[in-house]
């Protein structure tokens, strides 16, 4: 071999050995240099993360602390075939290697048999598979292909916590968990109405859950880090921690077993009549807590997406109705309040016609001919010509706003939202029959919750109370954040007239009044029917009316506040007004609420001692 041969290969060598470090050179001028920024910002997507951490929400509780709804921990199991793949292929023994694989494979077949499926689905989602990706996103896996690998694959969603904890013990390669609460309703169909529901985005959409979803709620933390190229966590990389506030729980002052008792009671109306609707409402005279609030129809809270629209309303403040008969305590409890009557005043309710102001008007028809009657008589035996006379005799005016004290046409501020305000014109838009209408609840239109705290006036020694829903807000330790006290809206009438209207209101359920039969012996029912034929088409039709039956008990020591309404109520061959359809449900009631809630029966010395305090409650 010449010298000359050998000089050439060595400047060959050198030259090709030149070319490749310029090679290198260009391209790390081109990695570290011109496209530093791009890569860096690839590098950093595929390397940082942030991790969200769940907060818990808040449980709904009823008075006595029964869970009404509650965050059930659940958890989705998904499988990374490529990190077995990387597992194995890091060790370049090929004994171990297939030592690994065989107790992998092994550890799938407990996993199998834990989630009730075959070895060969378990094997079909350890296979490693590509997935289409835009261009420029496929950076990990080092090609620019529009193909990246498909690091996650769903297993099982919904997987409680003792079943997961089983998986985990297998300690298997591959397997991912994400943690994630799901909003359960133990009871149901329970206050469905009243509560509301989370929607699968976990968007609260109605009742508590969403008007006191910032208490309910909480605040979700996170952990921004780095992760691996098998995507685990490099916890020394951690840059910020911020941990999870689970949500307030909140205490309603609903009771679960007075709900029971009234959603029963619903159905067996529903059933027997067939209503377009019906509520029951149960509240404490003295403080306006609602210890149940029901609807029919109604729907199951954990199927909210097969329940139709008109079945999730709250209808005891979302319709409106013609009070009837139940709107008499107005024009009642003003006069008595005025001191311009008494009870033992007399009216002669056989006239048709009497005069107002110097015009002589047309009086309602009487379901019973009736002649001379007392103020006492005129409730008992519900006058529809009496109760316009006493508001005749006051005045328009003052009438208006005796029955805005009451709470008509104004609205209760009900904290669930969807609640209406009612319908009570102002006496300068009445036409010259209203006068003698509006007494016996026409012309004028409320919600049930409004004609229930009317009453509710009468039994809480003449004050107006604000509906109250909410108890208390406690933190996840069960300590106490906040407390709701009752409140007191106005005083609509004298402690002595409401003390003397409640016992005109216990002669309702008397051997002369509406309601005869309907008294609990010992324990003084007084309320008041109520029917009100409905308007079709702007008239009012004679077959089909409004129900009701409202009142509360004792009358001389009042407790409970109790309404059923019952709207458009299908009896075939009879009659459904109040006392026919909404009487019967509100003793049954009332006799389970006297033994459940422990209402000790009024005592003639009871009786008399109030008479001495002047009827004050």
């Amino acid at each position: 071999m010449s010298k000359g041969f050998a000089s050439n290969r060595l400047t060959l060598l050198a030259v090709g050995v030149l070319v490749c470090f310029m090679a290198v050179g260009v391209r790390l001028v081109f990695l570290h240099v011109l496209d530093r920024d791009e890569l860096l910002s690839y590098v950093d997507k595929a390397r940082r993360q942030i991790v969200v951490e769940q907060a818990r929400r808040g449980a709904i509780l009823d008075a006595r602390g029964n869970l009404l709804a509650t965050s059930r921990s659940e958890i989705t199991l998904a499988v990374d075939p490529w990190s077995v793949v990387e597992f194995l292929e890091a060790d370049k023994n090929e004994v171990r290697r297939a030592k690994k694989a065989a107790d992998e494979r092994a550890k799938r077949t407990q996993l199998a048999a834990i989630l009730g499926v075959t070895t060969a689905e378990i094997d079909a989602a350890f296979l490693p598979r590509m997935r289409s990706v835009a261009p420029g996103q496929d950076v990990r896996d080092g090609k620019r292909d529009g193909q990246t690998k498909d690091r996650w694959f769903k297993l099982r969603e919904g997987m409680d916590e003792p079943t997961y904890d089983k998986i985990a013990a297998l300690n298997i390669r591959g397997i991912t968990a994400e943690r994630v609460y799901r909003r359960v309703y133990p009871s149901s169909t329970l206050a469905a109405n009243l509560i509301g529901y989370l929607n699968r985005e976990g968007t609260s959409v109605t009742g508590v859950e969403r008007h006191f979803d910032l208490y309910l709620k909480g605040e979700d933390g996170w952990i921004e880090s780095e992760k691996d190229g098998t995507r685990r966590e490099l916890a020394q990389f951690r840059s910020r921690e911020v941990a999870a506030r689970d949500g307030h729980d909140v205490v309603l002052t609903i009771d679960s077993v007075v709900q029971h008792i009234i959603e029963d009671e619903l159905r067996a109306i529903t059933q027997s009549y067939s209503p377009n609707f019906a509520t029951i409402i149960v509240s404490e005279a003295r403080t306006g807590r609602i210890l149940g609030m029901a609807n029919s129809p109604s729907f199951d809270l954990n199927q909210y997406n097969k329940a139709p629209l008109e079945a999730q309303r709250n209808y005891a403040v979302t319709d409106l109705i013609e009070p009837g008969s139940t709107f008499k305590i107005v024009a009642a409890g003003a006069a008595l309040d005025q001191g311009i009557v008494s009870p033992a005043s007399s009216f002669d309710c056989g006239n048709p016609i009497a005069n107002y102001r110097g015009r002589d008007l047309k009086l309602p028809k009487e379901d019973h001919p009736f002649g001379l009657l007392t103020v006492s008589e005129i409730v008992s035996h519900s006058s529809n010509r009496g109760a316009a006379q006493l508001a005749m005799l006051m005045g328009g005016d003052r009438f208006h706003e005796y029955a805005q004290r009451f709470g008509f046409g104004v609205s209760t501020k009900f904290p669930l939202g969807g609640e209406v305000r009612g319908i009570l014109e102002e006496p300068k838009r009445w036409d010259g029959l209203t006068i003698t209408r509006m007494p016996m609840g026409h012309a004028v239109a409320a919600t049930p919750l409004q004609i229930h705290m009317a009453m509710s006036v009468v039994a809480n020694g003449g004050a107006r109370m604000r509906p109250q829903i909410l108890q208390e807000i406690r933190d996840g330790q069960g300590n106490v954040v906040r407390t709701f006290d009752p409140e007191k809206v106005q005083q609509v009438l004298k402690p002595s007239t409401a003390a003397t209207l409640a016992q005109m209101l216990h002669g309702v359920v008397g051997p002369e009044g509406t309601a005869k039969g309907f008294d609990i012996p010992g324990f003084e029912i007084a309320a008041k029917t109520g029917t009100t034929q409905k308007i079709v088409d702007g008239r009012y039709v004679t077959n089909r009316h409004v129900g009701s039956f409202v009142g509360f008990f004792p009358a001389s020591r009042p407790e409970i506040v109790l309404s059923v309404i019952v709207d458009d109520a299908q009896v075939p061959g009879g009659h459904n007004y109040g006392r026919a359809v909404a009487a019967p449900a509100f003793k049954r009631v009332a006799e389970q609420l006297i033994q459940y809630l422990d209402i000790k029966p009024v005592t003639p010395l009871t009786r008399n001692l109030m008479a001495m305090q002047g009827g004050a409650l």
